[in-house]
């Protein structure tokens, strides 16, 4: 996986891919926790509203990651687990978006193991008051808790799944910039 380390402001930071999909994202964030001692991972991408207060281009800030996967059963809990991000990480990073005058919310999304799904069940996830959909946080969040480490995920919107909007490749390379802003001013 293509990654790069460098200096942000005087401070080690990594950035690297993580390709698509908890199985993926849960390879290398394991291996980053596990084996090189990473102490905190933020995940920035794209997401899919399903919220009518996040618009193409607004910040979605992961509380809680629900999931249609079972990527938890690896865990054998006697019950389910709810995937929360770090509290210090999330209240930063709203610091942040209220500095830069940046559109956000903070909720639960949903990481889908589906990016092509016959039945969505779209308003069942709506109803539960979850924000966003994308296909990775949970699995991250669960490899954090497990790890004893920090993560957050933060998503720009690219589409609205209830309105049809949606953005270009070009759109989504050049202007989803405001969460890599934030991202970095938590380093």
């Amino acid at each position: 996986m293509l990654g790069f380390t460098g200096t942000y402001k005087g401070k080690r930071v990594s950035v690297m891919g993580h390709g698509m999909g908890m199985a993926s994202i849960g390879i290398y964030t394991y291996e980053l926790y596990n084996f090189y001692d990473v102490k905190t991972i933020i995940r920035v991408g794209s997401a899919g509203s399903i919220n009518n207060d996040l618009h193409i281009g607004d910040l979605a800030i992961a509380m809680g990651a629900c999931t249609n996967s079972n990527y938890a059963a690896q865990y054998e809990l006697p019950g389910d687990f709810a995937p929360i991000g770090d509290f210090d990480l999330i209240r930063k990073a709203v610091e942040s978006c209220e500095k830069f005058g940046y559109h956000y919310k903070v909720g639960n999304v949903l990481s889908s193991s589906m990016f092509y799904h016959e039945n969505p069940h779209t308003e069942k996830w709506i109803n539960m008051n979850v924000m966003a959909v994308e296909m990775e946080i949970a699995a991250l969040y669960m490899n954090a808790a497990r790890s004893g480490k920090r993560a957050l995920g933060i998503c720009t919107i690219s589409d609205h799944i209830l309105t049809g909007e949606e953005t270009t490749a070009e759109e989504r390379q050049n202007n989803f910039t405001h969460m890599m802003d934030v991202a970095f001013s938590l380093v």
